[in-house]
């Protein structure tokens, strides 16, 4: 459950969602920005294959204003953090990513590890608490995945007389989500990425991400007031849509929690 000295409000943080698995928010007066992908459509070669960027970001990093604190859930495959986005770290205070992405982008970046929290100042003289939470980046166990497709943080923020928002990052297990529901449940805001993204050559092909259904079950696991969905466009290798997640949180009874977010 919340820590005892967050009171959850009935406040709905705006989040502009830019396409991928970028996202936009204010939260205690701190802007925060989820995985920068900026680039221009292109292919990026991978072994034993590639991914493809199909569609532009709605916004460019000049575009943003001030972004205070970048939420990094891995910095090694370039639909989280592609050219663009690694040039945007630069110009920005702090980033929080793991524990190994904190040491390969050295200043400025600090790795998180599972459970593992830091407060950020408010300009009202609060502070923000920004927890990572464990996220699985495949099918199976954390000790299966990682050394195929990597480690991965998600971030759950919470303040006094703030809301808690869960950003998963590339997830695709309900077990952690079970266990962050447990300890920060329930969540105002859950910032999903989704999209059941496939790539042949791993896991035969199974989602490396949650797919709708999965969003659906886990919305419900963080009895979430609100579902702001990323990370299902804008790239070749996402499999499930928009369509399937109305559909997913129709069938599930949840659409009145889906919130497509404030695009562009």
């Amino acid at each position: 459950m919340a820590d005892a000295g967050t009171t959850a409000t009935t406040e709905q943080i705006p989040v502009r969602v830019l396409g991928g698995p970028t996202a936009l928010f204010e939260y205690g007066g701190l802007r925060f920005l989820t995985d920068p992908t900026f680039d221009t459509p292109r292919d990026y070669p991978l072994p034993g294959g590639q991914l493809t960027k199909t569609a532009p970001s709605s916004a460019t990093p000049a575009g943003l204003g001030r972004i205070d604190v970048v939420l990094l859930s891995h910095d090694e495959h370039p639909d989280n953090l592609d050219d663009s986005g690694r040039a945007l770290l630069t110009d920005v205070p702090l980033t929080l990513t793991t524990p190994g992405g904190g040491q390969r982008l050295g200043a400025g970046a600090e790795g998180l590890a599972d459970w593992e929290s830091i407060d950020l100042d408010r300009a009202d003289g609060g502070t923000v608490t920004v927890t990572g939470v464990p996220a699985v980046h495949g099918p199976g166990t954390r000790e299966e995945v990682e050394p195929i497709s990597g480690q991965v943080v998600g971030f759950v923020l919470t303040g006094q007389d703030l809301p808690t928002v869960y950003v998963s990052g590339d997830n695709a297990s309900l077990d952690p989500v079970k266990e962050i529901a447990e300890r920060f449940g329930p969540v105002d805001t859950a910032i999903l990425f989704a999209g059941a993204p496939r790539i042949p050559v791993l896991f035969d092909g199974a989602p490396l991400v949650l797919d709708s259904a999965q969003a659906a079950d886990a919305a419900k696991t963080l009895g979430a007031r609100r579902v702001v969905p990323v990370h299902y466009d804008s790239w070749a290798h996402f499999t499930e849509g928009r369509t399937e997640l109305v559909a997913a949180f129709t069938d599930a009874g949840l659409l009145d929690r889906l919130d497509l977010g404030d695009r562009g």
